[in-house]
């Protein structure tokens, strides 16, 4: 930890924001061996928002390179509890559809599900951000390096040409400066270091309002026809909406969508979230906190200014739909921290953090596509709701199978996008080096696996039953399929004081090139048969020293 932050060490970094996001970044860096203080206006590390509750593969991934995966899959639900997405007209009735997802014990088995099989070893986890938050403070707590202020609101940052300066008030009153190399902006969407690199948020305004409750409600598991599930995706006539459970028993998230002549000062709370419950006026439950929202789809202009980056919600806000906010913004700050890393330590040029913005403001922006023509899908879908849904007759149980049917049919993908975890890459960045193929194509739930420079290195399970991505380096690793290539890699690492790892493995369909050089964010940076014919130039590119 850090003696005293609030000092002339302009050899740290500064995190703005102590949420997933922040933490990730902080950890990260900490873990790199730079020096990282993170400011957050909050008194304490208590969390009451309960906005995301899923954990993406591709994040999860992130998790098990940083050491802490495992602590993160063995919190929240109970090992047999199930983490289905089940389609009702009401929570408490039956099931019209199901999205079979399997929960801890059922990953553990081989249940079948609809993101089962995938490239890695970190499948999804489902689990509310409310328990994440905790491991993640545990393990910034034991993180040599780093150092978590609460109470400490940023009042003002000064951008310098070789350092930052920032002014914070403590929760006591007490008025402090600290400086520091570079400062990451990871304060939500009314980010202040957003405003101070006056960067301006684009897009769409308004895709849908929401309602969304959170409860407690003891008993209403019990009620339920269908049983358990961790999402159930809820149609009437009346209502519609979408619920979340939070723990494994009585503790809920119920998104409530508010129709277009109806306002949220307009929407009967309690008559709304009853309809959707399928509960009558005397089942008592308890509002434990109001999470009402707008969707929107807007995307920062900029992502960083100088010696400020900005990350997660602070960078780009959308429709919060199957956690993408949060899986992104840890994404970003999986693609940052390692650059600044680099540079602080000296073995790449400053302008090599030119890369950031050029790699994910594109990856953000689809995202962001994506999550609103999906929320655009289920807004037709939920209009489209038959009128005899709720029928006892033929005619009503046929609408149910239909409607079901249609639902598990839109919705599987956005709950299992194996596209958006494993198939986005980097077309536009300064430090790939790019060859004559094309990365694949992809689509929210399917991707190809490749190897193209930019793409995600494609995976391997090991004969050990480890991931190929354990055995990559902190930094660069060169992975050969032919013994003994890459010298000149090698030799001009060393020359150049470029930390490298070196890595063999198999030849195969997945890795048919002799020789890859693979970042530690999992991305190619380039590829070849042999040993490149200016290794130095290479290398340079790559650690963006050519930009200068």
């Amino acid at each position: 930890m850090n003696a005293n932050p609030f000092s002339a060490a302009r050899d740290q970094v500064i995190v703005v924001g102590a949420g997933p996001v922040g933490l990730v970044a902080a950890i990260d860096l900490a873990q790199r061996g730079v020096a990282v203080t993170v400011l957050e206006r909050r008194e304490t590390p208590d969390s009451t928002t309960v906005r995301c509750n899923h954990i993406a593969s591709r994040t999860m991934e992130t998790f098990r390179r940083m050491g802490f995966a495992h602590e993160v899959r063995a919190a929240g639900f109970r090992d047999d509890f199930p983490h289905d997405v089940a389609v009702r007209t009401r929570a408490t009735g039956p099931d019209i559809g199901r999205i079979l997802i399997p929960g801890r014990k059922g990953r553990q088995t081989g249940a079948p599900g609809a993101d089962v099989g995938w490239p890695t070893v970190e499948p999804p986890h489902r689990m509310n951000q409310i328990f994440l938050e905790p491991v993640l403070h545990a393990v910034a707590q034991r993180t040599p390096g780093l150092t978590v202020c609460f109470g400490a609101s940023v009042t003002q940052i000064e951008d310098a040409d070789d350092h930052v300066r920032v002014h914070v008030e403590m929760a006591s009153g007490e008025q402090k400066v600290m400086d520091a190399a570079y400062l990451i902006g990871c304060d939500g969407g009314a980010s202040m270091v957003r405003k101070h690199i006056g960067a301006k948020l684009d897009g769409t305004p308004v895709i849908q309002h929401v309602q969304s409750t959170y409860i407690r409600a003891p008993g209403l598991t019990r009620r339920m026809q269908g049983g358990e599930a961790w999402g159930i995706l809820n149609i009437n006539l009346e209502r519609s909406g979408t619920i979340y459970t939070i723990d494994n028993d009585d503790r809920f998230l119920v998104h409530n969508y508010v129709k277009p002549d109806e306002t949220f000062e307009t929407v009967d709370r309690d008559k709304c979230l009853r309809a959707i419950l399928g509960v009558g006026p005397e089942f008592e439950y308890e509002i434990l906190r109001v999470e009402d929202w707008t969707g929107r789809r807007l995307m920062t202009d900029k992502m960083a200014r100088g010696r400020v980056f900005l990350a997660g919600d602070s960078a780009h806000l959308w429709v919060p739909m199957a956690g993408y906010g949060m899986n992104a913004g840890i994404a970003d700050a999986a693609g940052l921290t390692w650059l600044m890393a680099a540079v602080m330590q000296g073995w790449a040029h400053p302008d090599m953090l030119h890369a950031y913005e050029a790699e994910r403001w594109p990856i953000t922006d689809q995202v962001s596509h994506h999550a609103m023509r999906t929320a655009e899908t289920m807004i037709k879908n939920r209009a489209a709701v038959p009128a005899n849904i709720e029928d006892d007759t033929p005619e009503g149980e046929a609408a149910r199978q239909w409607y079901g049917e249609q639902t598990c049919q839109l919705n599987t993908p956005q709950y299992a996008c194996a596209g958006l975890n494993f198939g986005y890459y980097y077309d536009q960045s300064p430090i790939i080096c790019y060859d004559e193929e094309a990365a694949p194509a992809y689509s929210m739930a399917s991707y190809t696996p490749s190897t193209v420079p930019g793409c995600r290195f494609a995976h391997r399970t090991m004969p050990d039953g480890s991931s190929l991505y354990d055995h990559l380096g902190k930094n660069y690793t060169l992975v050969r399929t032919v013994a003994h290539a890459g010298a000149s890699i090698v030799q001009t690492a060393s020359d150049l004081g470029m930390p490298l790892t070196v890595l063999d493995i198999e030849s195969s369909d997945l890795h048919p090139h002799a020789l890859y050089l693979v970042r530690p964010d999992q991305h190619v940076a380039w590829r070849g048969q042999a040993d490149p014919a200016d290794p130095k130039r290479l290398l340079a590119r790559l650690t963006g020293r050519w930009l200068s």
